[in-house]
């Protein structure tokens, strides 16, 4: 990655915050909580905010975020789901869905990284999408393993991607949401489209 410039440095802190809060929506909206095999699985915004960081940031950037974000959760501050820190919460079912932003971020802001691309709704919307494939791929087969190897909480694999239905149909319409918000912004802040191309 080239140096990071200062606003690299705060457009990257912001999305830290961003997750925290998107983490920790059920914090005060409690009864949006799932049970699903025999844990609680908060709604959140964590997808959306992965998602968009690679759009708004590129890949390299994007993922440096992400990776960030994790980090500052295991170090002990409070912000992943329910307020909850530390590397035990990758022993959880839903730890897998955090290692997966990192590769959220990446292929997102890879996809629209591309030369000579084109700022369309098309182009975002599929990067997105593709992103929020990945966070169900990865989160829902390590939430299986979580689940079935060390949880002694038997779960089919069938059964833990049924139960994530909910979750998958708000991150589909967030994701075109994000689409929308990227067709809207980028040619009004000239600073993401040069952090975008640089990454």
């Amino acid at each position: 990655m080239n140096q990071m410039r200062t606003i690299d440095l705060t457009y990257g802190a912001v999305f830290v915050v961003l997750m925290a809060i998107g983490a920790n929506i059920t914090v005060w909206f409690p009864m949006l909580t799932i049970p699903i095999g025999g844990a609680d699985v908060p709604l959140s915004l964590q997808t959306f905010f992965a998602v968009l960081a690679g759009l708004m940031l590129g890949r390299k950037l994007g993922s440096f975020s992400m990776l960030a974000y994790m980090l500052v959760g295991i170090a002990g501050v409070p912000v992943f789901a329910g307020l909850s820190a530390g590397p035990r919460m990758f022993i959880s079912p839903t730890g897998g869905f955090i290692i997966s932003f990192i590769f959220v971020a990446l292929v997102t802001g890879w996809i629209v990284n591309k030369p000579k691309q084109n700022y369309s709704f098309v182009r975002y919307c599929s990067a997105a999408l593709l992103g929020t494939a990945i966070n169900y791929i990865i989160g829902v087969t390590y939430m299986y393993a979580a689940s079935n190897m060390w949880l002694d909480v038997p779960l089919s694999y069938t059964l833990a991607w049924s139960g994530m239905i909910p979750f998958l149909i708000k991150d589909i319409a967030f994701a075109g949401l994000a689409a929308l918000f990227m067709v809207r912004v980028i040619k009004r802040i000239p600073v993401l489209s040069r952090a975008k191309l640089s990454g």
